[in-house]
């Protein structure tokens, strides 16, 4: 993917959904009344927007790890208005790694169940559509998803977050991937 406005223009709002899904993922539940992830998003997009010509990568992979690098900041920036000021490069870098984590945990979520070279080419375009069913399920069963496959807790941390035993977790995620399967099968075959 050569780089300019007129190929950066429409890819980007293609990752909205992916980068609300890592953002929801990263906000500390002491900031969720003040940090809306959709609007972490937002500010990311318009950044890259109007960073375009720094970025030089070429293909979808290497734009979503720049999109990532510039939601990192960007929700550096967001969790330093609540806290102490001043930047901290610390932050940035642990929010980075923590958010490459969790698109890496999504990436062998759905490489899971593919071998062949073409499926793993296929894999950019499915994780904007995976992000984009995750963001349809219940609150209830996305969190599940999000705590579980995204942050990779056991069942029983994700139990205690969430208020509920280890069986109902169990359920909630179960029919969650029968959703995002059902979901990715209709759109492929659509």
């Amino acid at each position: 993917m050569a780089h300019g406005a007129e190929t950066l223009g429409p890819p980007l709002e293609q990752f909205r959904a992916y980068l609300r899904l890592l953002a929801r993922s990263q906000v500390a539940p002491w900031l969720r009344g003040k940090l809306d992830p959709s609007d972490l998003v937002q500010q990311t997009l318009l950044k890259a927007h109007a960073r375009r010509e720094q970025f030089r990568g070429r293909s979808e992979a290497e734009l979503a790890s720049w999109l990532r690098q510039i939601l990192a900041r960007t929700l550096a920036d967001a969790v330093r208005q609540f806290g102490p000021g001043g930047r901290d490069v610390g932050l940035e870098r642990s929010l980075e790694a923590a958010l490459s984590e969790s698109s890496s945990r999504l990436e062998a979520w759905l490489a899971a169940d593919q071998a062949s070279p073409s499926q793993a080419a296929q894999r950019n375009e499915q994780l904007t559509r995976l992000a984009e069913a995750l963001a349809r399920l219940p609150a209830d069963q996305r969190q599940a998803v999000e705590l579980h496959h995204l942050r990779g807790l056991t069942l029983a941390v994700v139990g205690a977050r969430m208020g509920r035993g280890k069986r109902a977790v169990a359920g909630l995620l179960f029919r969650a991937v029968r959703q995002i399967r059902a979901a990715l099968e209709s759109e492929s075959q659509g």
